[in-house]
This record gives C-alpha cells, sequence and structure tokens, in this order.
C-alpha cells in the first residue's frame, strides 16, 4: 500500500488518537488515588516533536490547553539535553502550561532513527504535594510556597533510570507518600504505554510518514478554525464578572474581557481585570490558556482530533501581574476561580449572539472540598480532595443540564457513595438536587445539588471554595438567574454554622453534619412561555413546588 494514501492517512489519524485513549486508560488502571482513577482528574497526549498537540486521551477539559506550553517549556529547558527514556517532572504554574502545584506534569521524548520524533505527556492531580494544609488546597495561603513542593522540570529519569533523589525529596515532602508516589508511576506507565504505541506506528508506515500526517493534521485543523471564525459575528464585545474568594481576605475581585472577532483572530483582551492578590485564587497566564483554550473550542465545535492547529487564530492579552496571569510568588491552589472565571467571561460576553452554541450561566465553579481526619475504624488519616457538581444555563431549545461538572472539570466524575464511606471518615446523609425557585425561564437552568457529610470522628478538618456564593449564574433572554451557592455546619448540639461560601481548616467532630450546596444554571426566555407539560413534570420531579411553578410559570395546577 502506498503511505501516502488516503487510506494510509486515516489509519494513522486514527491510531494517534487511540493511543491517546490507551495512555488514559493505563493510567486510570494503575494510579492510587480517587481522585484520578474514580474521578478521572487527569489527561494524557502527545505532541509533535516542537511540541504542538496531535492527540489527548481527556478527562479534565482544561488540561486540553496545559499540555502543549508543559511540552514547550521542557523543549527550551532542556533543548540538546534529553535522551531516549528520560522522563521530566514538571508542577510549576509559572514555567509552563501550569495551573497549580497539584497538577503535576510528566513530559517523555520519543525517538525513532536516533532523533525526537513527538513527545508523550499527561497531568493528573495528585491528593497531595505538601504545603501547610492537607491535601495542599489552602484557602489562606498569601504565597506559592506555602502550597506544596514546587517542580520545574527536572529529569525524573534519566536515560531510562530512576533518579531516586527526585523520587525521594518528592515523597519526604507529600504526607500521603503511598498515594502520591503510587500516581507517579501510574503516569510513567502511560507515558510508556503512548512511547511504545508511536514507536509501533513509526515502525509500520515509518517516521517521516507519521510525522507527515501529524503537520498536515494540525495545518487541516488552522484551516477549519479559520473557516469557523469567518461565520461568527465580526465585532467587539464585552463582559465584567468577580472572582469570588475568602471574603475575611479581600474581595470579591473584578474581572473584565473585551472579545473582538475579526476574519483572521479570535482576540481575548483582559486588560484592567483586578492585580494579582495575596490571596490563592489567582491563576498563571498559562492557566488561562488553558481555559480560554476550553471556550474557544466550544464555540468553534470541532468534531475531529484536537490539536495545536485548532488554537492558531486564537490571542490572549492580559496586564502583567494580574489576578488572571499572575506571577511568583502569588498563590494559586484555588486557581481554576480566576481561570474558569475568565474564560467564562467570553461565554458571558458571546452568548447573546451565539445562542444556538451558547447556554446561560453555570455553576461556573469547581466546589472543592478538602475534609481530612482519621478513620473511625482503622485509625489511619483519610484525605477526601473532590470536585462538587452543579447546574449548567438553559439554552434557547433546551433545558439545562444538573448534576454536572463544571466546564474546567470536563468528563470527570463523583467519587461513588460506597467508595467515600468505605475510604473515608463519613457518612453521606444525603446527595439529591436542590429545590427552589431559581433558573426559571421558557427553558430552565439545570439544578445543583445537596450533598451532607456525617462526620464519624473528632478533629477532622473541613477547607472548601465555593465560588457563585455571593453572585449567581446569570439568565439569558428574559429567563431568570439561577441559585448561588452555600455551606452550612449543623453542630452535633443544634449550633448552625453559615451559610458561607470559604471555610479553611474548620474544626469538625463527631456527629457534626457539613451541608454542601451547590449553584443552579441561569434560565433562558420568558418564563410564562414554558410549555404547561414541562412545567407540570418540574413540578412532580421536585424541582419547584407547586406554589413556586404557580408564581413563576403563570399557571393553575391541580393539586394532585
Amino acid at each position: 500500500m502506498n503511505n501516502n494514501s488516503p487510506f494510509v492517512n486515516e489509519v494513522i489519524k486514527d491510531s494517534l488518537l487511540s493511543i491517546g485513549d490507551e495512555m488514559f486508560a493505563a493510567l486510570a488502571r494503575t494510579s492510587m488515588s480517587p481522585i484520578i482513577y474514580e474521578v478521572l482528574d487527569y489527561a494524557c497526549g502527545l505532541t509533535d516533536a516542537k511540541g504542538n498537540l496531535v492527540s489527548q486521551g481527556n478527562g479534565v477539559t482544561s488540561f486540553i490547553g496545559m499540555l502543549s506550553p508543559m511540552v514547550k517549556s521542557v523543549i527550551a529547558d532542556h533543548q540538546d539535553d534529553l535522551y531516549e527514556g528520560d522522563i521530566i517532572i514538571i508542577n510549576d504554574p509559572y514555567t509552563g502550561g501550569g495551573s497549580h502545584l497539584s497538577d503535576v506534569g510528566l513530559v517523555m521524548p520519543i525517538f525513532s532513527d536516533g532523533k525526537i520524533v513527538a513527545f508523550s505527556a499527561n497531568k493528573g492531580h495528585w491528593t497531595e504535594v505538601g504545603g501547610k494544609d492537607p491535601g495542599s488546597f489552602t484557602n489562606d495561603a498569601t504565597e506559592i510556597y506555602q502550597e506544596g513542593i514546587q517542580l520545574p522540570g527536572v529529569k525524573l529519569f534519566e536515560k531510562g533510570k530512576l533518579n531516586k533523589a527526585v523520587e525521594k525529596i518528592i515523597s519526604t515532602n507529600v504526607r500521603l507518600p503511598k498515594l502520591s508516589i503510587g500516581d507517579m508511576w501510574a503516569q510513567v506507565a502511560a507515558l510508556r504505554t503512548g512511547a511504545k504505541r508511536f514507536d509501533e506506528l513509526c515502525n509500520s508506515y515509518g517516521s517521516d510518514t507519521v510525522t507527515d500526517v501529524i503537520d498536515n493534521l494540525i495545518k487541516s485543523s488552522e484551516t477549519y478554525a479559520r473557516k469557523e471564525l469567518a461565520l461568527l459575528p465580526k465585532g467587539t464585545f464585552e463582559a465584567e464578572d468577580f472572582i469570588e474568594g475568602d471574603p475575611k481576605k479581600g474581595g470579591p475581585y473584578n474581572i473584565k474581557v473585551k472579545v473582538t472577532i475579526t476574519d483572521d483572530e479570535f482576540i481575548c483582551d483582559y486588560r484592567g481585570s483586578h492585580p494579582q492578590v495575596t490571596n490563592p485564587v489567582n491563576c498563571s497566564y498559562y492557566g488561562l490558556v488553558a481555559s480560554v483554550r476550553v471556550m474557544f473550542l466550544a464555540i468553534l465545535q470541532p468534531k475531529f482530533n484536537i490539536t495545536e492547529g485548532l488554537f492558531k487564530p486564537l490571542r490572549i492579552i492580559t496586564d502583567e501581574q494580574s489576578i488572571i496571569s499572575a506571577e511568583r510568588p502569588a498563590p494559586v491552589s484555588m486557581n481554576f476561580e480566576a481561570r474558569l472565571g475568565g474564560s467564562e467571561l467570553i461565554w458571558k460576553a458571546l452568548a447573546p449572539y451565539l445562542p444556538e452554541r451558547l447556554s446561560a450561566g453555570h455553576l461556573l465553579s469547581v466546589c472543592s472540598v478538602t475534609l481530612s481526619g482519621v478513620h473511625p475504624d482503622t485509625n489511619d488519616d483519610f484525605l477526601i480532595v473532590e470536585p462538587s457538581v452543579g447546574g449548567w444555563g438553559a439554552g434557547n431549545n433546551h433545558d439545562g443540564q444538573g448534576g454536572q461538572f463544571c466546564m474546567g472539570d470536563g468528563e470527570t466524575y463523583n467519587v461513588p457513595i460506597e467508595v467515600a464511606e468505605i475510604k473515608y471518615g463519613v457518612r453521606v446523609k444525603e446527595y439529591s438536587f436542590r429545590d427552589d425557585s431559581s433558573g426559571a425561564g421558557e427553558f430552565i437552568g439545570g439544578k445543583g445539588v445537596v450533598r451532607s457529610y456525617e462526620i464519624l470522628s473528632d478533629k477532622q478538618h473541613l477547607s472548601a471554595s465555593y465560588g457563585r456564593f455571593s453572585f449567581k449564574p446569570w439568565g439569558m433572554n428574559g429567563g431568570n438567574d439561577g441559585a448561588s451557592s452555600l455551606i452550612k455546619v449543623y453542630r452535633k448540639d443544634g449550633e448552625v454554622v453559615g451559610p458561607f461560601g470559604v471555610s479553611t481548616r474548620m474544626g469538625l467532630n463527631k456527629g457534626d453534619v457539613v451541608q454542601l450546596v451547590t449553584p443552579s444554571g441561569g434560565g433562558y426566555g420568558d418564563p410564562k412561555l414554558r410549555d404547561k407539560e414541562k412545567v407540570k413534570l418540574d413540578v412532580k420531579n421536585e424541582f419547584f413546588s407547586k406554589a413556586e411553578a404557580e408564581k413563576l410559570f403563570d399557571v393553575k395546577l391541580k393539586d394532585d
């Protein structure tokens, strides 16, 4: 068969996609932490020899924009000092492709005939990377040095041999080395899986043919992006919003964007947003880029391999040392509040002009929870680190989805109740959709959820960051706003603490109950235009009470 035939091109293209998926499966099956093997808080992929994204097996959506800058950073730092079998470890948010220290990346060069032809890369959220608080999520950090060990892109393996000094430094600096080092080895296994499959592809078709197909894939992706760009409305579109954090430390912090769409470029100008703060809601420029890329993909809606070419028309402008382009030593452990806030501004600015592609506002926040303590049955330390699901906004022809992760989390999952109750010192008292009058419209916003943990041992500690506590998800075209998040603690003695949106190492004892309530999405269209049969079903599903439905949707319902 001619190696330049369209059949060969398709086989190689699909093989590249398959490699990303196989790497993804390998990491999940060998990981030690529920945040990876249950939640899927990681991503794997391939880049070309220059670090351009070629293929990805994806869990966390935002990671799709982090792998290629991470690889390019490794190339810049190591240049001619990369050999077969090398693996570089990196989690520095300010070096390349970074988010926060908990997201640890590994990069491996792939060789053919003595030269680098590609890179295998992945990034996963480790349960622990040290720092002053368990879980390394630190709501009151004032500088990055308090948030964990920093790995600026050093060789974990050199020519296939483990650098035991680096491994020992890591294991000594984290609270749960069995989990963190176990996840490190799972990432190594995934890298080697990707390298092996890519090598097999080169042996079958020749490395020159494979790299030619990769180059063409990237070029065709750029062509598609520019074609879709031509279909978008032209002009400048603006939006503003706020990043929330611990109100005791300041904020909320204003952010703004001007989106300019031309025939050739999609420009996101964030100048004028709040300067960086001594509050860990900052994100680095790389974190912002990753989330903006996700939003850009939501607008383009490609239906094929995601490659670097799709992002060629995208340009991002920020002030130096902004809250959404922070510089060292600004703390960033809660960086998702800034980077997702920055990307949702594009959504907010363009949704009125692209209602067929973009819905009303969604929960936005990761709604992160860390809960630490001693398991009452085993006396072992346990640590919950998890995101929370909530409601998405309605669109111009559909209701919003309830109980889904925010745009930054993507194809991730809950930790199952059974797993949580076995591994952690809690009992899940409630896990349900919230019922309130929020998000009404011709199409209703998706509902947030209520999750309640009963504490089963003394001296547990809760740290949580629930955005959208003060600012509700926005409605569209006459639809009502969604509902805010909130956290309450019901003490065993009857005291009720809250509601609040941010908690830092709050002490909990046996018998206390923590209630976590996530935001609901905004509604779309005039509520009085909602189909009456849908209203009946809403009441039957307990999304609205009978009285709320009659008032909001201007209907009369029978008692039954």
